[in-house]
């Protein structure tokens, strides 16, 4: 009787355990995903930030200094980059700006082209940390002068 007790024991608290950890680990899953999706959307505001400020004026874009990280700020009704890191929450979101050189007789996009100071290359990232790891996501694009 004694050993049927302790077996019954064993076996509920074993199925507690298991069931603790498959809560934990969702739980964790459940936070990862809703990171990632907000890292999702700020990433795509950025981008958007990015293309508000070559709409008001290319000058905002060309002036910009290449292998610097800008930070979008919303402040006084429009968007501004800023040197100055800028966290919302736990995330970090930055631009990057590169030169494009395109080749004379095709016109696309070619390392070995000529300067083309009309395109430029954005690199928007967004990072987070999370459980001692800082994971990504970066959106790579092109954004023209087309006024």
């Amino acid at each position: 009787m004694m050993v049927e007790v302790l077996v019954v024991a064993s076996i509920i608290t074993v199925s507690v355990l298991a069931a603790m950890a498959v809560a934990q680990k969702s739980v964790y899953v459940s936070r990862q995903a809703l990171h990632n999706l907000e890292a999702g959307f700020l990433l795509e505001e950025g981008v958007e930030a990015v293309r508000i400020l070559r709409d008001n004026s290319w000058d905002n874009i060309s002036a910009l200094s290449p292998a610097t990280d800008y930070y979008p700020l919303f402040s006084g009704g429009t968007w501004t980059l800023s040197i100055t890191p800028q966290t919302i929450g736990i995330f970090t979101r930055k631009i990057n700006v590169a030169s494009v050189n395109r080749d004379d007789s095709s016109g696309a996009i070619s390392p070995a082209g000529t300067d083309d100071p009309g395109t430029k290359l954005i690199t928007a990232t967004v990072s987070w940390p999370e459980g001692g790891a800082t994971p990504s996501k970066t959106l790579p694009f092109y954004i023209m002068d087309i006024f």
